[in-house]
């Protein structure tokens, strides 16, 4: 839980946290698309349908043996998601959840389940085994675990100040 309050737009932002590469977005959620601005392109999509889920709230937690990372994915398949390891330190998270289909028939009173891509990196620390890296998939919750190895202090030799 974070003691200092969100003040961008109600979303945790990762402004102080110096392993996350999540960029800020000022203009997230405004009635428009400022990236690519669908509704000119003719695209039925909206902004907020988009970034709803590619804000994916992912939890990192740090144990004596590892860090784990936790993403709630609710109703994708562990096909449709994919965890990687760049540049061997920037741990990547991504995937889509598809649109429901809409039939011809079908009257629609409510969307607010969200659907699109969403992608989430982490820098991980020095003591990171990433030829190690787990990742498993249960109820809709993706566990990454990244074992740590001992980092070892260098050795520290005093010297004799002679006169």
């Amino acid at each position: 839980m974070s003691i200092i309050p969100s003040i961008f737009g109600g979303n945790r932002s990762n402004v102080f946290d110096p392993f996350s590469l999540d960029v800020w977005d000022p203009f997230q959620g405004f009635p428009f698309n400022t990236s690519s601005n669908n509704s000119l392109s003719g695209s039925s999509s909206t902004a907020g349908e988009a970034s709803q889920f590619a804000s994916t709230r992912i939890d990192w937690k740090e144990t004596p043996e590892a860090h784990v990372f936790k993403a709630d994915l609710p109703g994708l398949k562990k096909e449709e998601v994919k965890v990687e390891v760049e540049e061997g330190k920037v741990l990547q998270i991504s995937g889509e959840r598809s649109k429901e289909t809409e039939e011809k028939n079908d009257k629609w009173h409510r969307v607010e389940r969200s659907s699109g891509k969403f992608l989430r990196r982490f820098r991980l620390p020095e003591n990171a085994k990433v030829d190690e890296v787990k990742a498993a998939m249960e109820n809709g919750v993706l566990t990454v675990t990244v074992p740590k190895q001992e980092v070892k202090k260098p050795e520290v030799k005093s010297i004799e100040i002679s006169a």
